[in-house]
C-alpha cells in the first residue's frame, strides 16, 4: 500500500465514523450513556490515524527528494569515472575487474562489457607476472599507494608500458573489500647513458694547473680540493714533540685536501716535480663531477686505513715490510729486476710512516738488502723482489 492509499482509506474511515455516531443518536433502542464514550475514543483514534498519515506524507515526500539527491550525486560520479582523463579500473582482492572506465577499455583494446569478470593478470605478459602477484602482495601489507611499472598487453597482443598505480579500498572494520587501480601509458624506458668512467673525466678542463717542484710546501684551502696530474705528494702531520708522522701519498690521478681530514696540523709536499689542479668543495654537488671524484675519495680513505693498520703492528720489521707491499701498490714501477718505487724516500720519511726512528730504518734496509729482498738502482731508487 502507498502512502496517498494509506491517507484515503484514513479520510474515509473518518467520514464514516461521523455517519455511524449520528446514526446511532438517532435510534431509540441504543443506550445513549454507552455512546458518547466510545466515539470519543473513536474520533481520537481516528485523529491520530490522520496526524500519522500527514507525518508519513511528509517523509515520504522528503525521501523522494532525498532519492533523487543521490541518484543525481551517482550520476555525477559515475560522469567522472567514465570520462576521467585517466584510465581506472576496480577489481576485487583477487584482481578479477568489477568496473571500468571508457579510457580503460581503450588502453585494453576490450570492450568494457568484456572486461568485467576479467582477471588483471590475463593482460600481463607472462614473464612479469609473478613481479605482478608480489606487487600484490606487498599493497595489501600496506595502506599507501603503489606503483608499478610494468608492459600490458592488449587483445591484439601488441604491448605497451605502463604504470599502474594502486591502493586498497577497505570497510569499516579495517578488512579489504576492493583494488582501486589507475592506469597511465608511459613512453617506452631509455636506456641510461653510460656515464664516463673515472679516467676519461678530464679534472684539468678549463681549470688552472699549479706546479710545484720537489721539497715544496703546497699551500691548502680549506675551500679547495687538490687533483694530482703528475708527480707525488707526500701528506703528513706533526705530533706534540714535533716529529713528522707521514699520513697518505697522493700519487697521479689522486685527489686530497685540508676539507678531506679532521687533523689540526696537515700539510702536503712534493715529492717530485709536480703538477695538481684545483676544484672547489662547492662544484662536488655537480651530479657529473661528483661521481667522478666519489671513487678518488674511497681510494685515499682506504690508503689511509692501511697506513693505520701499519702503525697498529707492534714489531717494526712489519710495519716497514707491510709500508714497503703497500708503496710497492702505489707508486710501484716493473722493471727488469722487480719493482721500482717511482719516488725516492728517505730514511727519515719511512721512520715517520713507521712510528719509528732513522737509525732503526736504516738497519732494517740494510738488512733486507742482504737477504736480497731489495736494491737500489743508480739513482737509489728502492727495487722490491716480485
Amino acid at each position: 500500500m502507498n502512502i496517498e492509499k494509506f491517507i484515503q482509506r484514513t479520510e474515509a474511515f473518518h467520514r464514516r465514523l461521523a455517519d455511524l455516531n449520528q446514526t446511532a443518536n438517532a435510534l431509540p433502542w441504543i443506550r445513549q450513556e454507552m455512546l458518547p464514550q466510545a466515539f470519543k475514543e473513536l474520533g481520537s483514534n481516528s485523529r491520530m490515524l490522520q496526524l500519522a498519515a500527514e507525518e508519513l506524507y511528509l517523509q515520504n515526500e522528503q525521501l523522494i527528494r532525498t532519492r533523487g539527491l543521490v541518484e543525481a550525486e551517482c550520476q555525477r560520479y559515475q560522469n567522472l569515472f567514465e570520462f576521467a582523463p585517466n584510465a581506472y579500473l576496480l577489481t576485487n582482492t583477487q584482481g578479477i575487474i568489477e568496473e571500468t572506465n571508457g579510457l580503460a577499455s581503450t588502453l585494453l583494446n576490450v570492450p568494457k562489457h568484456y572486461l568485467v569478470g576479467k582477471p588483471l593478470i590475463n593482460f600481463v605478459p607472462l614473464e612479469e607476472r609473478r613481479r605482478f602477484r608480489n606487487h600484490l602482495t606487498e599493497v595489501f601489507q600496506s595502506d599507501s599507494r603503489r606503483e608499478l611499472l610494468v608492459s600490458l598487453q592488449q587483445r591484439d597482443g601488441k604491448l605497451f608500458h605502463s604504470a599502474l598505480t594502486v591502493a586498497v579500498v577497505r570497510n569499516e572494520e579495517r578488512k579489504s573489500i576492493n583494488l582501486v587501480w589507475l592506469l597511465r601509458e608511459i613512453p617506452e624506458p631509455q636506456q641510461p647513458e653510460s656515464a664516463p668512467s673515472n679516467d676519461e673525466f678530464d679534472f684539468s678542463k678549463n681549470r688552472s694547473i699549479y706546479k710545484y717542484c720537489k721539497g715544496e710546501t703546497i699551500t691548502l684551502n680549506p675551500s679547495q680540493i687538490f687533483y694530482v696530474c703528475q708527480g707525488l705528494v707526500k701528506l703528513s702531520t706533526f705530533c706534540e714533540t714535533g716529529e713528522e708522522i707521514l699520513t697518505g701519498l697522493a700519487s697521479e690521478k689522486m685527489v686530497f685536501g685540508s676539507s678531506l681530514t679532521s687533523l689540526q696540523t696537515y700539510q702536503a709536499t712534493a715529492l717530485a716535480d709536480i703538477e695538481l689542479v684545483s676544484i672547489d668543495v662547492a662544484e662536488i654537488a655537480m651530479p657529473m663531477l661528483s661521481h667522478a671524484l666519489l671513487p678518488k675519495i674511497n681510494q685515499r680513505l682506504r690508503q689511509t686505513e692501511s697506513f693505520l693498520a701499519i702503525s697498529g703492528r707492534q714489531r717494526v720489521q712489519d710495519r716497514l715490510h707491510y709500508l714497503l707491499l703497500l708503496l710497492k701498490e702505489e707508486i710501484g714501477q716493473p722493471v727488469s729486476e722487480g719493482i721500482r718505487l717511482s719516488v725516492r724516500l728517505t730514511h727519515e720519511e719511512f721512520a715517520s710512516a713507521c712510528c719509528t726512528t732513522r737509525v732503526t730504518i736504516t738497519r732494517l734496509m740494510g738488512k733486507l738488502q742482504q737477504e736480497g729482498v731489495i736494491s737500489f738502482d743508480s739513482k737509489k731508487h728502492i727495487i722490491l723482489q716480485n
